[in-house]
């Protein structure tokens, strides 16, 4: 059984994994060393393996170490089974890249576009060959409202939540509008430019907006929100493999 692990600041995303197949998702506090233990109590880990956004805690490293056979620390000396082409694979964030192993593992010879809504709005390409080409990043939904309130004076703070029309009618329309409507059109936008190049490119929605954008798109895309987790499961395979 693999253990895979996308931790973030302050709560992190567990998956654990048969072969290919996810058996169990959950989420567990950073700082909750027992429900940590309780997971090599509870399942027989051969594997584990750690994407990170900071430093891994010595306790929980040592617990990683101790109660797994094989433990690797995603990084980017990683082995990995697809070809990272990003020209600096050093400030290549972590999930990124999973995510789009993690897309390829799924669908295999595709060529394939993996769109992250979450705080960032992330585009990710590999195409057939499993070449990781790059992609683009701009602000995530929240960030989009929090930047137009912040940077403003009089615009308040708003979210997802309420109506999303062409015509605002409102301020508060007008605002959710541009927001929401702006990243479909971007998203429609970038789909329709890369389909030009590669046709029967498969594209792979995820992140935590995901469902809620999924909803909106007239393109034919996946919503997966584990498409992280299944990545490492892969990466974690392949090291395992050829350790």
């Amino acid at each position: 059984m693999n253990l895979c692990i996308d931790q973030g600041n302050t709560y992190t995303k567990v998956g654990l994994f048969e072969a290919d197949k996810l058996i169990k998702f959950c989420s567990i506090d950073n700082d909750n060393f027992t429900e940590w233990r309780s997971l090599f109590v509870d399942h027989q880990i051969n594997n584990t393996i750690i994407s990170s956004v900071g430093i891994i805690g010595d306790k929980l490293k040592s617990l990683f170490q101790e109660k797994s056979p094989f433990f690797l620390e995603f990084s980017q000396e990683t082995l990995l089974p697809v070809q990272n082409l990003y020209e600096s694979p050093q400030s290549l964030g972590k999930d990124r890249l999973a995510g789009v192993i993690g897309a390829y593992s799924l669908n295999p010879k595709n060529d394939i576009l993996v769109i992250d809504a979450g705080t960032a709005l992330t585009f990710d390409f590999i195409n057939a060959e499993a070449q990781y080409l790059g992609g683009t990043i701009s602000p995530g939904l929240d960030m989009r409202f929090k930047a137009l309130h912040s940077f403003t004076k009089k615009l308040p703070l708003l979210n997802k939540e309420g109506k999303t029309q062409l015509l605002g009618k409102t301020t508060e329309e007008a605002i959710r509008s541009g927001v929401v409507n702006g990243i479909l059109s971007e998203i429609e936008s970038y789909m329709d430019k890369l389909t030009q190049s590669y046709p029967k490119l498969l594209v792979f929605l995820t992140g935590g907006n995901c469902f809620f954008f999924e909803s909106k798109l007239k393109n034919s895309i996946f919503a997966n929100q584990n498409l992280v987790l299944i990545g490492l499961n892969s990466i974690i395979n392949y090291n395992a493999e050829n350790k």
